[in-house]
Order: structure tokens, then sequence, then C-alpha cells
């Protein structure tokens, strides 16, 4: 690969150590890392899914502590 042309980076004002600058260069490559798209994830096979294992959400009302015991 061939180094660009024009600096990616460029110091308007003031003079930063190198330090500084390692650190600016490690924040902007990481914020263009993290907005690059993402492959959806590969979903497992519906035998797998664990979903179904979660309990139903609670309706609090009348009776609904009786009715928690009813089968579904």
């Amino acid at each position: 690969m061939s180094a660009p042309d024009t600096p990616l980076l460029r110091v308007v004002r003031g003079n930063p150590s190198d330090a500084e600058l390692a650190a600016l260069t490690a924040v902007v490559a990481a914020a263009s890392v993290a907005r690059a798209p993402r492959p959806a994830p590969k979903r497992d096979s519906w035998w797998a899914d664990k979903t179904s294992l979660v309990r139903a959400e609670l309706a609090p009302g009348d009776g609904a502590w009786r009715a928690s015991a009813l089968p579904r």
C-alpha cells in the first residue's frame, strides 16, 4: 500500500506531543471502525432457541395469583 498524498490529520494550532498525537490517532481510528456496518449475527437453529424457556410477563390484578398456577 502506498502512503496517501494528503495527511489524515493536520495540527492547526498548538504544539502537541507525540503521546497526544498518538492518542488522537487511536480515537479517530476507533471511531472509524465503530462506524463501519456490521453483518447481522447468524441465528442458531430454532430447535436450540432458548426464548421459549423465558416466563411470560406478570399480569397484576384481581385473581392474578390464582391464574398464575393455571396451565397455559
